[in-house]
Formats: structure tokens, sequence, C-alpha cells
């Protein structure tokens, strides 16, 4: 008897007939003798009609109030489907964050988890019955309902797989796996069998839409095999995330990611001495921005140097807003912005052992004429930030040149 945890995500249980449907998948899996834990997702778009509802009444809300609110979301989904698995003879019960319970930190809105206590499930699941657990939530230090944030309710079903020492955390969702990358822009993108924790964690933070950054970072750390699936055609096989020693052929490319919502700032003829850089990015850490890619030029005479970094598209007014506070500190000459950039990233453990990756796709994207504003790189990707105009080409060409395309 295997232990199993099942996520499904808004558009599997967007109306009681697709409630139904999972319940039958659920049921499927009792049947095999599994125990089975469920994770759900609020119905497909009741959490932005419950946002929309609280900044409506007040633009400036109590965060806690606003997750007593949210939260309510998965709260009803939960005792939906323990309904539907009852009628259908199935022995279920709902479990809310705060009587599991989940503990969180106090942070509402986009709370992380702390600590999950498996105890009471464990003796539920032991006992034959399946528990339906509400995604997104748990209880703060504070004793208030709390939640995750968006995408949370991932995050949620492999922390609970881990804490039940689940021997796998089922993701479904409208999609039957992880492809090379996205095929609206690439029709000839290969669904992956498998795909290796890191890069599975690179591709969900540099774009890639299948997984919350949180929930993969929770299965690397506790080794929780998690396999991504489609609620509608469960038989297709899906993607399994797993250990890079499980991966047999390692490709030097696995995929390409991307994202649009890039912003570039670019700081001209600041002193380049020591310190400097903190007195750019400490107050852009205390505004709440999150800086991704960074690059300084040689400085010609030893005094003034230019940087250029980029952040979210959404956090470039409160970026430029922090700098200019703080303008007569950092002594910059001028400062720029573009937010018509994008970024695109190749990805794959395989890059350790076969050189030569990035030239490739200096190469490639020189010869489409895209000129290459910024690059940042790790062990296992290349990052290059481009025009926005040019992305799909990027990608697709890149996709070709690295042989991801499908035979």
């Amino acid at each position: 008897m295997s232990k199993i945890v099942m996520k499904f995500g808004g558009t599997s249980v967007a109306d009681l007939d697709r409630i139904r449907h999972v319940a039958s998948l659920v049921k499927r899996e009792v049947d095999r003798g599994h125990q089975v834990a469920v994770t759900v997702s609020a119905m497909a778009g009741e959490t932005n009609k419950l946002v929309g509802w609280t900044r409506e009444l007040s633009p400036l809300h109590d965060a806690r109030e606003y997750d007593v609110v949210v939260a309510a979301g998965e709260q009803i989904t939960a005792g939906l489907l323990a309904v539907a698995l009852s009628a259908i003879g199935v022995s279920a019960r709902s479990w809310l964050g705060w009587q599991i319970p989940v503990r969180t930190s106090a942070m509402h809105g986009s709370a992380r988890i702390e600590s999950i206590d498996p105890t009471l499930m464990n003796e539920r699941l032991a006992q034959g019955q399946v528990a339906v657990v509400a995604g997104f939530q748990g209880i703060a230090s504070d004793n208030r309902i709390s939640t995750l944030g968006r995408g949370g309710s991932d995050t949620s079903a492999v922390a609970v797989a881990a804490a039940l020492q689940a021997d796998r955390c089922d993701i479904y969702t409208d999609v039957d796996g992880v492809y090379t990358t996205d095929p609206r822009i690439v029709p000839k993108a290969r669904r992956l069998e498998k795909i290796a924790f890191e890069e599975m964690l690179e591709m969900a933070s540099l774009g890639a839409k299948v997984l919350q950054t949180r929930s993969v970072e929770i299965a690397m750390l506790y080794r929780v095999p998690v396999r991504v699936l489609s609620t509608f055609d469960s038989d297709a096989g899906g993607t399994l995330l797993c250990d890079e020693e499980d991966i047999v052929e390692k490709k030097p490319v696995t995929g390409i990611a991307y994202s649009r919502d890039e912003a570039k700032i670019t700081l001209r003829r600041i002193p380049d001495q020591p310190g400097v850089a903190a007195t750019i990015f400490g107050p852009l850490a205390d505004a709440g921005v999150n800086v991704d890619m960074i690059v300084q030029n040689v400085s010609e005479d030893g005094r003034k140097t230019d940087l250029t970094f980029t952040v979210s598209r959404s956090e470039l007014a409160r970026a430029l807003d922090a700098i200019e506070k703080n303008a007569s500190a950092i002594g910059y000459k001028d400062v720029t912005s573009d937010g018509d950039v994008a970024k695109v990233s190749i990805i794959g453990i395989g890059m350790r052992a076969h050189p030569g990756v990035a030239q490739t796709m200096f190469r490639v994207l020189s010869e489409k004429g895209i000129n290459i504003q910024v690059i940042s790189t790790s062990e296992i990707k290349v990052s290059v930030l481009i025009a926005e105009e040019y992305v799909e080409l990027a990608v697709r060409a890149l996709h070709s040149a690295y042989e991801l395309d499908e035979a």
C-alpha cells in the first residue's frame, strides 16, 4: 500500500461536473489500495472574485481580513469534494489549514509554511478515510488564518506530502506535463518524461507556469517525487520530477523558458567605489523590490561606472521611486528604464558536462539579429535580456538549435 497526495488546481474543480470527475480519479486510487490525501485549489475564478471584492471595499485593507476572505475559496472546494466522494461510497472528510494544523509565518497574504503536524491525518488515512485538504492556507503565529500567495496550493500539496512522508505527490492540472518550452510558441515542443528538481526549479523561477517555485523547492529539499499530469487525460503519463541521478540521458539543454514580466533600469556615472552597490540595492530591498539580473560596466577612469539591473515590470515604478528617494546617497548622474524587454533562458543539468552551450545560444541569437542586453548564468542555466518583440523568434530558434523539436 502506497501513500499518495493528489492536488487539483482551479480548472480541475471549476464546476460540479469537474468535481465529480475529480472524485472518480480519487476513487480510482483508493480502489487500488492506496492511502490518499487530496489538496484542492479554489474553483476557477473564485479567488480573483474574492480578491476583487476585498479591494473594492478598501484598497488599503487589513491583510488578516484579506486572508479570511480569500481562504474561503479553497474551503468551499474541499467541502464539495468531500461531499462528492461520500456520494460515490468513498469515506472522506475535509481539512482546513488550522485543523491539521499547517503552521505558517505571520506574513499575511504571502505566508511561508513553518511546520505541519500530520498525526491526526495519518490516523484517519490508516482507517481508510480520504483527507481532502484546503490548499493555499494555514494558521499564523497570531492564531489567524493565513494564505500562502498565488500558486500556494501547489506548495500546500508538496508540503503535506513531505509531512505525511508520501510515496508520491501528483499535481493534476490542465496540461499533461512539463514541456521543453511553451507549446503555444513552439508547436513541436515535447513533453518531458522526467525532469530534475534543479531544472524544474530554474524553469519555474524563469517563467514556466506549470508549478509554483516554492513547491519545487520543498520537493527538492525533502526529495518528494512529484508527477505533473492532466486531470482530463490522466493516462497520458505526465512528467516526473526526480533526482538528477534518476535521469540517464542528460542532454545539454532540457528546456527553454521565457518571461515577459521584465524591466531594465540603468544608473549612469555612479561612483566606482566599495559600498555603492549597497546604497542602491539596500533601498530596493527595503521597498520590497526583487532584483534579478545585474551587470556593471568596467570603469574607464577608475572613478565612475554604469550599472544595469532588472526587476519585474510590475515593480518598476516602485523601484524608480526608491532610487529617486536615495539619489543623493547613490550619486548617479542619470537613470533610464525600459519596460519593453524580456528574459529568455536555456536550462539543463547537462550543461555541466557539455562545453560550448552558451556560445551556441549567443551565435543563434546573433544570426537572427537579436541584440543581447544583459547576461546572467548559473551552473545549469544561461539567461539573456532582449527586446520583447523578439521573444517568440528567440525561443523558436533556440529550441531548434538545441534539437528539442519533436521528431
